[in-house]
């Protein structure tokens, strides 16, 4: 058995949901600089319909339209 530790960083892939990233992390964006997480732990948007990119908003659970 092996010991955790609990600051370590955890990603969490979610079937058709978003990854969680939980305890230290840091998030950069495309130029390398640092974003701004309020929160340990935070869901990463991976069907790219979130409004508040690159975090998840829920929209994944909304049924998805497609242009005709």
């Amino acid at each position: 058995m092996t010991m955790q530790d609990d600051s370590a960083a955890q990603i969490r892939f979610y079937p058709d949901g978003p990854m969680l990233v939980r305890g230290d992390f840091e998030l950069l964006d495309e130029d390398g600089d640092p974003m701004p997480a309020a929160r340990r732990t935070v869901a990463l948007c991976r069907c790219g319909r979130t409004a508040i990119p690159p975090f998840c908003d829920g929209t994944h659970t909304l049924p998805h339209r497609t242009s005709s």
